[in-house]
């Protein structure tokens, strides 16, 4: 009977190790779902933040690039995947709008957000020559114009660069269908190609992508939808200043899928809250000129849900919201 009941012992804890062996994580290889194509500004920073995260839990981290559907393929991937924190989605801007576009059923709801390291606001430009200096007297212009004459571009409908100018239009009361919107695919280089041929009157886009035309002295940047001016870019004024309460752009982020331990949640989030604070990411970030924006776990996941329900009414207004 002694003997069984040693035995007995023997067997509980051996199997208490192995459970806490199986508590322990990481234990293993990481991937980071990426869903955007490499060699991308999205993909540039997720292999950043995967080296120092692999460096910070002692365990490789690999990045994958699930592309397709307007950022919607990797997103649901992400989302769906096995909750044990082995699997990490890169999150961006896009997964606030997937659903509202009929392109997937995921929202920020779907997953658990982890931490936000970046965000890079709008900005709207103009060829040099243009007769518009401001935002305001671009805006007066549009109001003075013919219904659809005045054109404008910058990517395509519904991006991080055209919801914001969706935005300045409504909180200058002007209705964003009366003003003609030309997509472009590839990003915002063509659009850019189209301001300064003359086709377009002005172009939505990130600050850095038409820098180079600024500095060249083609293009003139009126305005950035940001809170405050970029230390970067401290010549360009928001449009806050200008009188235009209106802020937008695209954000990075890192998600796990719902359901996963709040142990490792806690681990990631602490991971990335050290790396975030190191010199080597702040130098990442200002030598690509990437936008720093922290946001934790807690914040992030508000921030998130608050852009997804304020987004629905500016989606509708633009005609784009899939019903």
């Amino acid at each position: 009977m002694k003997r069984l009941v040693a035995f007995a012992l023997v067997l509980m804890v051996l199997a208490t190790g192995t459970a806490f062996a199986q508590k322990k994580y990481p234990s293993k290889p990481i991937t980071i779902v990426c869903p955007w194509s490499s060699g991308g500004g999205t993909d540039r920073t997720a292999r950043f933040m995967a080296e120092a995260l692999s460096k910070e839990l002692k365990v490789p981290v690999n990045v994958v690039n699930k592309t397709g559907g307007s950022g919607a393929v990797g997103h649901v991937a992400g989302a769906l995947a096995a909750p044990d924190g082995y699997t990490i989605l890169n999150a961006t801007f896009e997964i606030v709008i997937l659903k509202y576009l009929g392109y997937a059923d995921i929202t920020p709801s779907s997953v658990i957000p982890l931490f936000q390291f970046n965000e890079d606001a709008a900005a709207v430009s103009v060829k040099a020559d243009s007769p518009y200096k401001d935002v305001p007297s671009m805006i007066a212009a549009i109001k003075s114009k013919p219904e659809g004459t005045f054109l404008t571009s910058g990517s395509t409908i519904a991006s991080a660069w055209d919801l914001p100018r969706v935005r300045m239009l409504m909180a200058a009361g002007i209705k964003p269908s009366t003003v003609k919107f030309i997509p472009t695919q590839g990003g915002a280089a063509p659009a850019i190609t189209e301001l300064l041929g003359g086709h377009v009157d002005a172009v939505f886009c990130s600050y850095p992508e038409i820098a180079p035309q600024v500095a060249a002295g083609a293009v003139r940047t009126i305005g950035v939808f940001a809170d405050k001016r970029n230390p970067m870019f401290p010549e360009i004024p928001t449009l806050k200043e200008q009188g235009i309460d209106v802020v937008g752009g695209t954000w990075r982020g890192f998600a796990v899928p719902n359901g996963t331990p709040a142990a490792v949640v806690k681990t990631l989030e602490a991971a990335f809250k050290k790396i975030t604070d190191s010199q080597e990411f702040k130098d990442f970030m200002a030598k690509n000129q990437f936008g720093i924006r922290v946001r934790d776990s807690k914040e992030f996941t508000k921030f998130m849900n608050e852009e997804f329900a304020g987004l629905e009414k500016v989606m509708d207004e633009a005609g784009y919201l899939k019903k």
